[in-house]
């Protein structure tokens, strides 16, 4: 049975126009895959930004502002899709944006580790029900305070809902070809 954090939703019969993109987590190594995260990520938003023709000041600032955003969003939830997926699951990570007429809607699906669901399902809890203000200041402090960073610094999230004013929802559910597998599907919803 499906369980759905935050704001979820499964309607896209508005939208005009989609891409999707599949990663194979395992094919290669996490430190190669940074990058080919950031040349994807790159990629969204130069595609995205085409959809806001114009020559004026204010339509360039608005392509700017837009691919910033997608290309921070998109590199955000695949850098933590590759993290986090569970590598013996075989499952491919997929990347979506997805175009309306008022926001965006970016997708993330990836497997999870089976001892780390419990663990981010309170952290998503805390996210929809505490301060975020409170809670991304506290996280930049512990951030700057820790010496390891490898166990990631928790601001993703944190940072597109205060600076880009993103809704997020979560929908965990096992997976389509294997019972035994739990996938994550991440949603950012941007106004646009």
């Amino acid at each position: 049975m499906a369980q759905v954090f935050g704001e979820f939703t499964e309607d896209f019969s508005n939208r005009s126009e989609f891409l999707v993109l599949g990663f194979s987590p395992s094919s290669l190594p996490i430190q190669i895959r940074w990058k080919t995260n950031g040349l994807s990520a790159d990629f969204l938003g130069d595609y995205v930004r085409n959809f806001f023709p114009g020559d004026t000041t204010a339509d360039i600032n608005k392509q700017t502002e837009v691919r910033h955003a997608v290309g921070f969003i998109a590199n955000e939830l695949l850098e933590n899709a590759m993290k986090y997926s569970d590598e013996s699951a075989s499952q491919p990570v997929n990347l979506e944006v997805h175009l309306f007429r008022d926001r965006l809607i970016f997708l993330s699906k990836n497997s999870v580790r089976p001892k780390s669901i419990d663990q981010f399902q309170a952290y998503l809890q805390e996210i929809i029900s505490g301060d975020v203000s409170e809670m991304y200041i506290n996280q930049i402090e512990k951030s700057v305070a820790e010496e390891d960073h490898s166990q990631g610094s928790g601001l993703g999230f944190l940072t597109m809902m205060m600076d880009y004013d993103a809704s997020l929802g979560w929908k965990f559910e096992e997976a389509h070809n294997n019972a035994d597998v739990t996938m994550v599907t991440t949603m950012v919803q941007l106004p646009l």
